[in-house]
C-alpha cells in the first residue's frame, strides 16, 4: 500500500489528461457501435448524477460513511473507462462498488445484506443471487488491476483548515464541494490536494451564506470571476517579485492567494478544476432523473442484464 499519493497506483495508473479520457471512451464506443446506436444514453454528467443518487440511496440504507461512498464512485468511474456501460447492469455495478469500497475502507457489510438492499431498491433490475455480486466484484477488481487504494481530498482539506483559519461552515461547504466533484472527471484528472484547494477557494469565495454552490448556480459567472481573480493574483505574485503585504487584516481569499504564490502548487490546475466544477453545477440544472432512469432501464431489460 502506498503511504502517500505521489507513490500510489492512483497517480501512476489512474491519472489521465482530458484527451486521454476522451480517447478511452471513444474507443469503448467504437468497439460496440451497434449497441451505442440501439441504446442511446444520457450525457456523461447526467449519468454521473444518476449513479451518485443511487449510491447515496444504497449507502443510506446500509449506513455507509461518506468516504466509502466516494471510493465507490471512483471505482465506478475507473471501471467505465475500461468497460462499455451497455455491456453491464449498472445497478449491479453500483452495489458491487459500494460492497467493495466498504471492504477497502474497513467498514464491511455482508454480501447478503448488500444484495438484499439492492433488491429492495431496484427490484426489477437486480438479482437476489449473491453469486452475481461476487462475480461482478472479481470483474471490477480485474478491470482495475487490483489497484484499489484511493487517496481522497478530504485529508488535504482537514490538514489545511488551520492554515486558512476556515470556520466550521466554510469547512462544511468545502467538504460538500469535494463530495460533488466525484460526479465529474476531476478525480481522474487531478491530484487530491488540487481538488481540496479548489474546494477551499470556492468555499471562501461563496461564503457559507448559501446552502451550497448549487444554490448559487444562477450567479456562476460572478463566482468564477471572483475565483479566477484570486488565482490570477497568486499567479502574478508568483511571476513577479515576491513582496509581502504589510500588516493589516487580509481576507482569507487573499491569504490563500498569497499562500499559493509562495508554494509550488500548479495554479493552472486549480483554475481548470474551478471551471469544471462551476460548469458542472450549471449543467446540473438540466438534469432529468426520469429520462436517465428510462434510458438505463431500457438496455438493462432489453439485453437481459437483470437476470
Amino acid at each position: 500500500m502506498a503511504a502517500n499519493y505521489w507513490e500510489s497506483t492512483q497517480r501512476r495508473h489512474w491519472q489521465f489528461t482530458k484527451p486521454q479520457l476522451d480517447e478511452l471512451r471513444e474507443n469503448l464506443e467504437g468497439e460496440e457501435p451497434t449497441l451505442v446506436q440501439m441504446y442511446p444514453l444520457p450525457q456523461l454528467r447526467h449519468l454521473s448524477i444518476y449513479f451518485n443518487q443511487q449510491i447515496a440511496r444504497l449507502g443510506k440504507r446500509l449506513g455507509v460513511r461518506q468516504q466509502a461512498m466516494a471510493t465507490a464512485q471512483l471505482y465506478i468511474r475507473r471501471f467505465y473507462t475500461k468497460v462499455e456501460i451497455r455491456r453491464t447492469n449498472p445497478y449491479l455495478v453500483i452495489a458491487t462498488a459500494v460492497y467493495l469500497a466498504c471492504k477497502m475502507e474497513e467498514c464491511p457489510h455482508h454480501i447478503r445484506l448488500v444484495v438484499s438492499e439492492g433488491r429492495t431498491l431496484w427490484p426489477d433490475y437486480f438479482s437476489s443471487d449473491t453469486s452475481k455480486l461476487g462475480e461482478c466484484e472479481f470483474f471490477l477488481i480485474s478491470e482495475m488491476s487490483s489497484q484499489m487504494i484511493v487517496h481522497h481530498p478530504y485529508r488535504s482539506l482537514t490538514s489545511l483548515q488551520g492554515t486558512f483559519s476556515l470556520t466550521q461552515e466554510e469547512s462544511a461547504l468545502a467538504w460538500s464541494i469535494i463530495n460533488d466533484h466525484y460526479m465529474t472527471d476531476l478525480p481522474l484528472l487531478y491530484a487530491p490536494h488540487i481538488i481540496a484547494l479548489m474546494a477551499i477557494l470556492l468555499a471562501l469565495v461563496l461564503r457559507p451564506n448559501q446552502t451550497g454552490v448549487q444554490s448559487a448556480s444562477g450567479s456562476a459567472g460572478s463566482i468564477a470571476s471572483a475565483a479566477h481573480a484570486a488565482l490570477s493574483q497568486a499567479s502574478q505574485t508568483k511571476a513577479g517579485p515576491n513582496e509581502k503585504q504589510g500588516g493589516g487584516a487580509r481576507s482569507k481569499v487573499q491569504r490563500l492567494a498569497n499562500w499559493l504564490a509562495e508554494s509550488n502548487i500548479d495554479i493552472e490546475a486549480i483554475v481548470d478544476c474551478t471551471q469544471e466544477i462551476i460548469s458542472f453545477y450549471e449543467f446540473h440544472e438540466q438534469y432529468n432523473e426520469k429520462l436517465c432512469r428510462e434510458q438505463i432501464n431500457r438496455f438493462v431489460k432489453a439485453r437481459g442484464l437483470d437476470k
